[in-house]
């Protein structure tokens, strides 16, 4: 594998400055963002690259001991002079970042994925049917299109730390060992503004609004939530965008009532199409209607199924079912004639008369 050109990479000659390294990092930084190259993998990996290069270049001791060395001097290849010259805390860093991890946790070069946030959309049964694009718009954080995310009104308002000389870290001892901690005149971004950008109040973000368009999958239920990656807030220090998650609300329907992938339909009959059967027309999701038959004595609340006609499963071409729900729906206000028939009617199921006195007779005389 060919020892990487930490110089290169960054585009800088080998006996530049701080100023110079940190100058053409941030150029680099802000091109190669993920947070402005969505989805792009080769940005992705350059700006880790970019990131990596800094990180030696930026520290005096790691950038003496690349250039004497290499990438073997950073990883413990020393060569005959092995490491007696080097600083403890470099060769053992791992091991007392895993002691004071709170004490490094609070360091602001570190990378801060940026925060998720959340949106309810409410769409129609026919869009959840279909599938559909809506337009979703809201606010969140992102880089200041003043300052170019630098928080600074110009670049010479950007000074080096004269605490910790741009590290962003400064170094004390105690007996044997040294420690770095975060500077606490700068904390630990290595700059001081003089001049902040007045857009932004120097933190090198504002608010924005923002527009996405997003796809609602056919069969889509009330509820479910759709993650859109990397559309939330912007990360801190290179780290990672946060997320967008779409929480789809189904608005009411006049005809149809959900069960999962099933749709529940009632339908009102007259006592004469109870009694003698009959034919029905039930709308369809999708527009226009499908006729059934209605057998001779359904009775109230039965169940009639009509297949394949619902809401489609999620990526399949298979539906669930319309579930008609049969009411027979009980006269009132008969005539005199009317009532006469009935009790005509009454007479000849006498024999079968029910012993219930709230009967379906009962019901229509009083």
């Amino acid at each position: 594998m060919s020892e990487k050109d930490y110089y290169r990479i960054l585009g800088v000659p080998k006996n530049a400055t701080d100023d110079e390294i940190k100058s053409a990092f941030r150029k680099l930084a802000l091109k190669y963002h993920p947070d402005r190259n969505p989805g792009n993998k080769e940005a992705e990996a350059k700006f880790k690259e970019i990131n990596e290069a800094y990180e030696v270049l930026s520290t005096s001791e790691k950038r003496k001991m690349y250039d004497a060395y290499g990438e073997d001097g950073l990883k413990g290849g020393f060569g005959g002079g092995g490491f007696q010259n080097a600083d403890l805390h470099d060769i053992f860093g791992d091991v007392f970042e895993s002691f004071f991890s709170d004490s490094f946790s609070n360091n602001r070069n570190a990378r801060r994925r940026g925060s998720d946030l959340k949106y309810d959309v409410e769409i129609s049964l026919e869009d959840a049917f279909l599938g559909s694009k809506i337009t979703v718009n809201f606010d969140k954080k992102d880089f200041c299109d003043e300052c170019d995310g630098t928080g600074a009104k110009n670049k010479s308002s950007i000074k080096k730390c004269p605490t910790c000389n741009g590290r962003g870290r400064v170094q004390f001892a105690q007996g044997f060992f040294s420690f770095t901690q975060t500077c606490p005149r700068c904390g630990g971004s290595g700059e001081i503004i003089s001049n902040p950008c007045k857009k932004c109040n120097g933190s090198g973000f504002i608010r924005k609004k923002a527009s996405i368009n997003v796809k609602i999958p056919p069969g889509v239920e009330n509820g479910s939530t759709l993650r859109v990656s990397g559309a939330g807030d912007v990360g801190e220090k290179g780290g990672n965008a946060g997320d967008l998650y779409i929480e789809v609300h189904i608005k009411h329907h006049p005809h149809f009532e959900r069960d999962r992938q099933d749709l529940l339909y009632n339908l009102n009959i007259s006592v004469d199409q109870a009694v003698l059967g009959a034919e029905a027309e039930i709308p369809l999701i999708e527009g226009g209607k499908i006729s059934i038959k209605i057998p001779p004595g359904t009775q109230y609340g039965r169940i009639l199924r009509i297949s394949e006609k619902g809401m489609p499963y999620p990526n399949s071409k298979k539906r669930g079912d319309i579930l008609v729900n049969v009411k027979v729906e009980i006269p009132t206000d008969l005539t005199e004639e009317q009532k006469e028939l009935f009790r005509k009617l009454a007479e000849t199921f006498k024999h079968q008369k029910p012993k219930d006195e709230t009967g379906f007779f009962k019901k229509i005389f009083n």
